[in-house]
């Protein structure tokens, strides 16, 4: 039954690539788990071998969020099998996540974003100008990773001053652009036709010089070398531009429900975690300047 949920998540969940591969490797581990400690299969496993593969985990120092996180992949699975019938009762009902301390997300300066968009001096050729728009696409629209790998230029409105992205399931959001990197953009489909010869509406947005689809490894390269030269920040992932673009939205006054829509969160728990960040920085204004504080 493992296979089926595999293909259940993929097809009609149409979960991500990352999210099958943790899913599988979850199961497969605490099947492991089973057969070795229990002699169990992984639909026969009972709230006992549940709660033993956790002690398991936490002994051996795994994170709380990690832990949390495999505990989620076997709830899903277990209900899985009862909507089909081939158990009757969940082992995971009386499975309690762990506590996880609060972690705030890491954002970037305005001042240091300034200095990597303005100061550094991007070379002229391809690589060098598509460089550029990553560092710049992915902090003025907060777009994931995974959702400008996917961009083509189809997906590209200059027209309108719109980019239509396809985020989690599947799920298309419309996101504006500003004139600057609108203006952006027009420069690097000059440079992109230029080097490639011609421009073809179903090519990939982000791509390499040999005009195949950007990998993340290669995004990754890219926004470190970068934020290496002017971010004061431990972290140097893509991840971290998109937590700065909402930080900085909600820093200037952003309603929190538009900021919502334009990172593509199904719910607001997901995007009041960035409110934590501009209520740090409201208690420094009103500690500074209230003749009480």
């Amino acid at each position: 039954m493992l296979l089926s949920f595999i293909a259940y998540l993929q097809h009609t969940k149409r979960a991500s690539s990352h999210t099958l591969i943790a899913y599988q490797k979850d199961l497969e581990q605490f099947e492991e788990f089973c057969q070795t400690a229990f002699q169990t299969q992984l639909e026969a496993a009972q709230h006992p071998e549940v709660r033993a593969w956790v002690i398991d985990l936490v002994e051996s120092e795994l994170t709380p969020r990690s832990i949390n996180r495999k505990i989620a992949t076997l709830r899903s699975f277990y209900k899985f099998l009862l909507r089909e019938g081939v158990i009757q009762k969940d082992p995971t009902y009386k499975i309690q996540a762990l506590k996880t301390p609060k972690r705030l997300p890491e954002f970037i300066s305005e001042q240091n974003v300034e200095e990597v968009l303005s100061e550094i001096q991007y070379k002229e050729d391809f690589d060098g100008q598509r460089d550029k728009m990553v560092m710049e696409f992915l902090y003025l629209t907060g777009v994931r990773l995974s959702e400008l790998l996917a961009l083509q230029w189809k997906d590209v409105d200059l027209n309108s001053d719109l980019i239509r992205v396809l985020g989690k399931r599947q799920k298309e959001r419309i996101i504006p652009i500003t004139k600057t990197l609108k203006q952006n953009i027009i420069s690097y489909q000059k440079t992109f036709e230029k080097t490639f010869h011609n421009l073809d509406h179903r090519d990939y947005f982000i791509v390499t010089i040999t005009r195949e689809q950007a990998y993340p490894m290669k995004i990754y390269r890219i926004v470190k070398h970068y934020l290496d030269l002017f971010a004061q920040t431990s972290k140097r992932s893509p991840h971290i531009l998109r937590h700065t673009f909402a930080t900085h939205l909600l820093n200037k006054g952003a309603d929190l429900n538009a900021v919502k829509d334009l990172l593509g969160h199904s719910n607001l728990a997901a995007t009041q975690v960035y409110t934590h960040n501009s209520m740090e920085k409201l208690k420094a204004v009103f500690d500074q300047a209230h003749p009480k504080a």
